[in-house]
């Protein structure tokens, strides 16, 4: 349930690290160990309440179900990592540091060029969800960081509840605004999953609770 509680137990975490730097081709002189805890840190920052080591193993998992619809699941694992690596709710070019961070992390660890470029190019294919068509790993990377719409409404309910934590320092009008207008893009989107898994099982669900999500912010604001 990716409900954006950290991890307090990163051992699967730190495997699944280790096993994705291996399949892209890391060398066996390398360590990924130190880059781990310092990718592992940064997605446990205190001010994050969404964007946590929970939310990365949700991803991690989703991608696990998509995969075989991916050409390079390995690359893609490698683009969950870094996704949100940088995040702060105040900036907006936290795509494009998490990217820099790959370029910067992955050549150290003996990962290709090539490889290195593709995980950078489908972090900053975040920043929208647009995955071009027959991108295949731009659409499981973006399928599996969307996959929380699709939750059952308790999950879903702790997800919204834990967004609006990270965005605490705005005001409440501000925020349902602000909130209310993303809801409507997302849901006046054709597809929001490219998939096929994601749109046959994450679709409907997802429109459901974005759907009563802003009516319940529309409700609220009437109300004042």
């Amino acid at each position: 349930m990716d409900t954006g509680t950290p991890h307090s137990d990163t051992t699967d975490l730190r495997a699944r690290w280790h096993a994705a730097v291996t399949a892209a081709g890391a060398p066996a002189d390398r360590d990924p160990a130190p880059y781990a805890d310092r990718l592992l840190a940064a997605w446990a920052e205190p001010a994050r309440r969404y964007h946590t080591t929970a939310h990365l193993a949700a991803v991690l998992a989703h991608i696990d179900v998509l995969a075989p619809h991916a050409a390079d699941p390995a690359t893609v694992r490698l683009a969950a990592w870094f996704h949100d690596a940088v995040y702060r709710p105040d900036r907006s070019e936290n795509e494009e540091r998490s990217a820099a961070m790959a370029e910067r992390a992955l050549p150290e660890l003996g990962i290709s060029e090539a490889r290195t470029a593709e995980v950078a190019r489908l972090v900053r294919l975040t920043v929208t969800h647009d995955p071009a068509p027959g991108d295949t790993d731009g659409e499981v990377l973006c399928d599996a960081d969307l996959a929380v719409l699709a939750g059952p409404p308790q999950a879903y309910a702790a997800y919204t509840a834990a967004v609006r934590a990270e965005y605490a320092f705005v005001p409440d009008d501000a925020f349902r605004t602000g909130r209310a207008a993303i809801l409507r893009q997302l849901l006046a989107l054709p597809r929001l999953f490219r998939t096929p898994h994601g749109t046959a099982h994450w679709e409907a669900p997802a429109r459901a609770n974005l759907a009563a999500e802003l009516a319940a912010l529309t409700s609220q604001s009437s109300r004042e």
